[in-house]
């Protein structure tokens, strides 16, 4: 299914015609370009690359500019792929300009963002995690993890244990949101509720398969 990529702008809410107030997020679409296709005889499987955004000349890699200048492509400074059937790959062209009339309003989509970044994070603030009883003689432990049970067997620390590290900045998807509003003038769309990234980051828009 094809879908667009935006910028988050931000929260706000709004109030539907009964009064009650909808938490709403602000995305800004803009018209996508198909830079190039993806084929299964070619590539092994089919997709549409769109490219999103202006990009100074000089910021652009070589290979791409002289790909973009063959033929005759803005300079896309955002180049993402949407994976499509073989038959709807016929439809698009390279040069083809995607609108955000695709979308409809009181549809569900699903976004794609790069969540915020948070750093180094504890187990309790990462996973959730309870943390110890401060009384009874505990001793600087009461936001640790605790015992992580691989004693003597099997002497090492399984992939994917719940322990201390990086948080954030990993691409998440939310799903099933409902698109509140859409308004033509500067292609703003509303969704129902929150999703990945903060403000000005680049997001992906499908239609909920």
């Amino acid at each position: 299914m094809i879908g667009l990529i935006g910028k988050k702008i931000g929260m706000t809410r709004i109030f539907d015609e009964n009064g009650n107030t909808i938490p709403v997020t602000v995305i800004q679409l803009g018209t996508c370009t198909v830079v190039h296709t993806r084929s299964v005889s070619k590539n092994g499987y089919s997709a549409v690359q769109l490219g999103f955004g202006e990009a100074k000349k000089k910021n652009i890699p070589k290979p791409l500019r002289v790909y973009f200048e063959k033929n005759n492509l803005p300079f896309c400074k955002i180049l993402k792929e949407f994976r499509i059937s073989e038959q709807e790959l016929s439809k698009y062209e390279i040069g083809a300009k995607i609108t955000p009339d695709i979308f409809t309003e009181n549809e569900k989509v699903d976004v794609s963002g790069i969540s915020k970044g948070k750093g180094f994070a504890g187990v309790m603030k990462r996973y959730n995690f309870k943390g110890f009883s401060p009384t009874h003689g505990v001793h600087e432990s009461f936001r640790g993890p605790g015992s992580i049970g691989q004693c003597a067997t099997p002497s090492r620390v399984f992939k994917g244990k719940k322990l201390p590290g990086h948080m954030g900045n990993n691409k998440v998807t939310v799903k099933n949101l409902r698109v509140v509003k859409i308004k033509p003038e500067g292609n703003f769309i509303l969704l129902k509720g929150a999703m990945p990234g903060h403000r000005n980051s680049i997001v992906t828009i499908e239609k909920t398969k």
